[in-house]
């Protein structure tokens, strides 16, 4: 399915079977879905093509999440993209570090797909696609 303007979506884990699986799912909701695999690439993608949400693993080779999280909401951008952390940290205290880091969801792995995609449509329910 597709969008008269899709939407764009960045996907950042350092495993390459779950961002696989991500981009997969997105795709097939009609998402534009660009993937990388740490903190340094998304950013660096981020500046680049100003995707509209951010779906970040927090513990990444050369630039963890959270870090990741706070650049990119320097950046101050208008809109401001949703970012959501999907990671194997599960403690209430990890997760009130998600959002002080500048995240607006933390989902624990393995997260259930559906409701990311939930989470994002929330955002634009106009511009995201709910089914395949």
């Amino acid at each position: 399915m597709s969008t008269a303007k899709a939407t764009r979506l960045l996907i950042a884990d350092d495993d390459p079977d779950l961002l696989a699986a991500y981009a997969l799912f997105f795709d097939a909701y009609g998402y534009d879905v660009r993937i990388v695999g740490d903190g340094v690439d998304a950013l660096a993608e981020y500046r680049m093509w100003r995707p509209d949400a951010v779906l970040l693993d927090i513990q990444m080779p050369r630039l963890d999440g959270r870090a990741a999280a706070r650049q990119i909401r320097s950046v101050r951008a208008s809109p401001a993209p949703m970012l959501l952390a999907v990671t194997s940290l599960s403690s209430p205290s990890e997760r009130a570090e998600s959002f002080r880091a500048g995240f607006d969801y933390h989902f624990v792995k393995p997260a259930q797909l559906p409701a990311i995609l939930t989470a994002i449509a929330s955002c634009a329910p106009s511009a995201l696609p709910l089914a395949p």
